[in-house]
């Protein structure tokens, strides 16, 4: 079978760099799998989701003309489709959203303002107690 772009094939984790692994495919052939073709989220570490191997199943992204193959684990596996509209409970009282609702924009903005005001003046209290540099000025009288 040969290796076309698009394909989805089977493979075996040869080995595990920094950047990616290598994945030893049919017919002998070796791909490369970017650390960022790994998983839809970020990956730190590959050793978290790879080990040496493992059988996987990957997407050919591309075959260069230098015999490279770009491969794709992500890419590879099916993704669900949510075909059921999100449920809301409208009557449940702790529902954020819905409180947020009842309330217009101005109101919502007056009150953001306001607890943004005041946690200014919390952070601007602490930051001048902390520069005064524990000298304080007396009733006028100089002790130098």
């Amino acid at each position: 079978m040969p290796i076309e772009e698009g394909k989805v094939i089977e493979g075996v984790v040869a080995s595990i760099t920094s950047f990616g692994a290598f994945i030893q495919l049919p017919e002998g052939k070796t791909g490369l799998v970017h650390i960022s073709e790994i998983a839809d989220t970020y990956v730190k570490d590959i050793k978290n989701y790879l080990n040496e191997k493992d059988k996987v199943k990957v997407k050919v992204l591309a075959v260069e003309k230098d015999g490279k193959i770009n491969l794709s684990i992500k890419q590879a596996q099916e993704r669900k489709k949510n075909t059921r509209p999100v449920e809301v409970d409208w009557n449940n009282n702790n529902n954020d959203f819905r409180k947020n609702q009842t309330e217009s924009f101005e109101d919502r903005l007056s009150k953001f303002l306001k607890d943004s005001d005041e946690k200014l003046q919390q952070l601007k209290k602490s930051t001048d107690s902390k520069r005064s540099g524990g000298y304080r000025k007396s009733d006028g009288a100089s002790k130098f």
